[in-house]
């Protein structure tokens, strides 16, 4: 290891990457990272307002090459993949890091459990990176960078009562990256999964609140949206080169794997 190889560890300069529910939460954390660090990134959500402010934040944030563009989008839609990847080659030309962080949190407990809710809940969690994934692959092959980067979930791991919709698709997710990684290692494309615990975001604030939640954690508090940045920067850069099919759970202690 020389000096100037240390310096680029963790630099994106020249890489794009589509970032989905990218406007609030982990996603927003993740894509500012991923702008400080050099890439162009295009995020997406279902508000069109909360895409121009992110996109706005984003260009005034970024101190080196990088630009952002924001697309509404719901990733329950079949066609929203396609569009995606059609927005970041005709801004960027070409594709190198997938974040698939959108998530659907329905929680209905056993019981009063809708096929309707369990279909929106597929659509979003997990056919919605499975298509994305498909829709950026001839650009992902084509990069030297390749990496793909499954937002799951710790309760994937879990007992997770009342919420076996979202804890489920979330398993799946994880399952979904380890075959991934076999089936797209020969094209030199990474993927890989990160597990986050208890996280400030809306999504935890409307399940209860994060205080109650951490005290399972040996880190006793819910993390700040600013502590996934660390994990997705890693495993988006060369400093995960020899990294695939793992699920990185950065959940406070929450799990011993």
């Amino acid at each position: 290891m020389d000096q100037a190889k240390l310096d680029t560890l963790f630099d994106l300069t020249g890489r794009t990457a589509i970032v989905t529910g990218g406007t609030r939460g982990i996603g927003r954390a993740i894509a500012e990272g991923y702008i400080l660090a050099g890439a162009n990134v295009v995020v997406t959500s279902r508000k069109a307002d909360a895409c121009e402010e992110t996109a706005a934040h984003l260009n005034a944030l970024a101190d080196g090459p990088g630009r952002a563009v924001a697309v509404p989008a719901h990733m329950g839609e079949v066609e929203t993949a396609e569009m995606l990847v059609a927005t970041a080659v005709e801004n960027f030309g070409g594709i190198d890091i997938i974040v698939n962080n959108a998530a659907n949190a329905l929680a209905q407990p056993l019981g009063s459990q809708t096929p309707e809710a369990w279909q929106k809940s597929f659509e979003v969690n997990l056919r919605g990176p499975a298509l994305l994934i498909q829709a950026a692959l001839p650009h992902l092959q084509q990069s030297d960078h390749a990496s793909v980067i499954n937002v799951s979930s710790v309760g994937a791991y879990l007992f997770s009562g009342g919420v076996s919709m979202y804890a489920s698709m979330k398993a799946a997710l994880l399952s979904l990256t380890r075959s991934y990684a076999s089936e797209l290692g020969p094209s030199s494309i990474r993927v890989n999964a990160i597990a986050p615990g208890t996280v400030d975001t809306d999504m935890v604030r409307n399940a209860g609140g994060g205080e109650s939640m951490s005290r399972g954690q040996i880190i006793k508090r819910p993390a700040h949206v600013d502590e996934m940045v660390g994990p997705a920067l890693f495993l988006a850069s060369d400093a995960s080169s020899f990294v695939t099919g793992q699920a990185l759970l950065a959940d406070g202690g929450m799990y011993p794997n």
